[in-house]
């Protein structure tokens, strides 16, 4: 297939070496020294395990409009992101295009093909004009959670941590012939790739953590197993999770696994500095508003009070300005 990766960065770049590996037409979308780098030398993925390999996609460029039509587009872009890049996607449709939001989360299009009493709500956070809605037709897209750590070491250099799962799902809860083609793009090129039907509870199981990992690292700048192992930030994640949990729960979503199994799976990733940390290290603004302004913005609308997550989203944007400020 004719795969097109929209922010070829760390998760970006490692999808798209595995996709080009595996032999499928993979264009990358880039900038700066990074895409210099692809261009001249290709991409150099890092395993976990010391081994390292080398590939070169068909394209690499930063003008979308001179890509052409796709029969996957891979938005990897963080979901700030999105609003400046949607009104370009469409220029890499053919009819059948799908369009996969590797963000992490809550999505735009949570309450599209939904059900329910919230049916096309707005998420104002990750949407706030409703730009992306305008933009990417909703019947293209398929939901998207990406596990894998990974972080971009230098331009063209990539660096995987640990992980490969990358489950796919259709918003409207069916299992169809192209998430299930796509699915096997994936297996092929040694990606777990489970076909879920429910994909928003597990954006939710994976955005519990997220939700107070991210914005407790950014403040702290402690890595993943320092948060877990340090028991104040613990005792605080743990109270930001259970804040969400009752959102989640309100919207009907059942979480599989406790509270504590999901902690321990974080603490166990070990010695990792979060997205939004490299972010603020890197002085980019950060996917606050997706991790954690989304899920207050549900609690608003459920009636669920949020005081652990509002203390800590009113200290990252406070972090965000600040840095802003003195770069």
């Amino acid at each position: 297939m004719k795969i097109c990766i929209v922010g070829a960065g760390a998760i970006g770049g490692y999808l798209g070496a595995k996709l080009a590996r595996a032999g499928e037409d993979v264009t990358l979308i880039a900038r700066g020294k990074h895409l210099e780098a692809i261009q001249n030398r290709g991409l150099e993925v890092i395993m976990a395990d010391g081994s390292s390999y080398r590939v070169n996609p068909c394209v690499a460029t930063s003008n979308i409009n001179q890509v052409g039509s796709q029969d996957v587009v891979i938005l990897a872009v963080k979901a700030q992101s999105l609003p400046a890049i949607a009104p370009q996607v469409s220029s890499l449709y053919n009819s059948d295009t799908m369009v996969v939001t590797a963000q992490n989360g809550i999505p735009w299009w949570y309450f599209y093909k939904h059900g329910g009493e919230y049916e096309g709500q707005q998420i104002q956070s990750v949407d706030p004009q409703g730009i992306i809605a305008a933009n990417i037709e909703i019947d293209r897209v398929i939901g998207c959670v990406v596990y894998p750590a990974v972080e971009l070491r230098s331009p063209g250099v990539i660096r995987h941590i640990e992980g490969d799962r990358i489950s796919l799902g259709e918003i409207d809860h069916t299992k169809t012939e192209r998430v299930q083609k796509l699915a096997q793009s994936f297996k092929k090129a040694g990606l777990k790739a489970p076909v879920r039907s429910n994909i928003r509870t597990e954006i939710w199981v994976k955005l519990w953590g997220n939700l107070a990992f991210n914005p407790i690292s950014a403040l702290t700048r402690a890595t993943l197993e320092q948060i877990c192992q340090y028991p104040l930030t613990r005792e605080l994640a743990r109270q930001m999770m259970m804040e969400a949990q009752t959102i989640g729960e309100k919207l009907g979503i059942e979480f599989s696994i406790s509270l504590e199994q999901r902690i321990n799976g974080a603490e166990k990733v070990g010695a990792h500095k979060t997205s939004m940390l490299q972010d603020i290290e890197a002085g980019r603004p950060t996917e606050v508003e997706a991790l954690l302004g989304a899920v207050i913005e549900l609690g608003k609308l459920t009636h669920t009070p949020t005081p652990y997550m509002d203390t800590v989203y009113a200290n990252v944007k406070l972090l965000e300005k600040t840095l802003h400020h003195y770069l």
